[in-house]
């Protein structure tokens, strides 16, 4: 692999600084005509490439934007993860931004000095991550998390309401033991949907049940585990709510294979509206969640937030979600 050629080595061959260099390459207007012609000569001997995040902040701008994704096991395989990199990276294309992907753990950190701007896909166990980009000022929006304690833009889905609306579908059907097995407690869209499912109930008079509640971890496994512990109760469930379609396909599974049918013996409803909805045993009834459509709106605020010289003004946005019925909920 061929040696990358420096600017230093560009002047020489020019016969000028590498000051004037940076200025031809800056585009700036300070650059006498005949040195100029130099530089670009000397640049097309060499083939010399210059860098391009060195160029942005010798402008004082970068126009690249940094993903923060909270890194977990199989993220590359997960829906949500993926719809968001769909949407940012289209985004970004269209308003000409490049983009950044950092895998963040609770003990990451983020260097901002070569990012314009910062998108958090959500916050789980990385708040200080958070925190750290807001106090280096750097422009930050963040998705999927109802940041009101913080100063900060925000985009995120109305995850509680979109779990009452789902339970309330149930209750409409006819059920009244309905279990949930919620996604990992830790993300404030699982906590949303486990409450959201617990309203529904309050509002229909039907007593919250614990052993109906399932704690999940958004994992296949974990959605088998909660599934086979509530077929195991003295009382089995007419319906389950569950936090993400994956699981929801996972707990479907576990149905059949205990000669239980799906609506027949148990109705399911998922959340995602994930194109695994279509091809299961049974069409999948949904909690549809605007996802890219999430990821675009937080990549063109935090453009317009890195764009603008105006005062700023927090931005918060919820989007709503759709119940999309299926055939995997029956009529009691």
């Amino acid at each position: 692999m061929a040696e990358k050629i420096r600017i230093e080595e560009v002047a020489k061959l020019a016969g000028v600084s590498p000051t004037t260099v940076s200025r031809v390459i800056n585009k700036l207007p300070t650059v006498q005509e005949a040195n100029r012609l130099k530089v670009e000569e000397a640049i097309r001997k060499l083939k010399f490439k210059p860098n391009v995040i060195a160029q942005r902040l010798a402008k004082g701008k970068s126009d690249t934007i940094a993903l923060v994704i909270p890194r977990y096991e199989g993220i590359f395989f997960s829906f949500y993860a993926n719809q968001i990199i769909r949407g940012v990276g289209v985004a970004s294309e269209s308003l000409k931004l490049d983009l950044l992907l950092h895998l963040s753990t609770e003990k990451s950190s983020l260097d901002t000095a070569s990012v314009g701007g910062v998108l958090f896909a959500d916050i789980i166990s990385n708040k200080e991550e958070l925190d750290s980009v807001l106090e280096s000022g750097t422009p930050c929006v963040v998705m999927n998390y109802k940041a009101d304690d913080l100063d900060t833009d925000y985009v995120a889905i109305d995850n509680k309401t979109g779990a009452k609306n789902a339970v309330e579908y149930l209750i409409h059907l006819g059920h009244r033991n309905i279990a949930h097995i919620s996604g990992n407690l830790v993300s404030q869209a699982a906590a949303d949907r486990l409450e959201g499912y617990k309203q529904a109930l309050e509002k229909n008079n039907i007593n919250i049940e614990e052993d109906f509640i399932k704690k999940g971890d958004y994992s296949r496994p974990s959605a088998r585990k909660a599934m086979s512990a509530l077929l195991k109760l003295n009382s089995v469930p007419t319906a389950v709510f569950v936090a993400s379609d994956d699981m929801a396909q996972e707990a479907i599974s576990v149905i059949l294979e205990n000669k239980l049918k799906v609506p027949g013996d148990i109705s399911v409803v998922g959340f995602d509206d994930n194109p695994i909805c279509l091809y299961g045993s049974v069409g999948l009834t949904t909690v549809k969640q605007p996802l890219i459509e999430m990821a675009a709106k937080a990549t063109s605020l935090l453009h317009k937030i890195m764009s603008t010289k105006a005062a700023k003004t927090s931005t918060k946005i919820i989007l709503p979600t759709e119940l999309i019925i299926r055939d995997s909920c029956r009529q009691i």
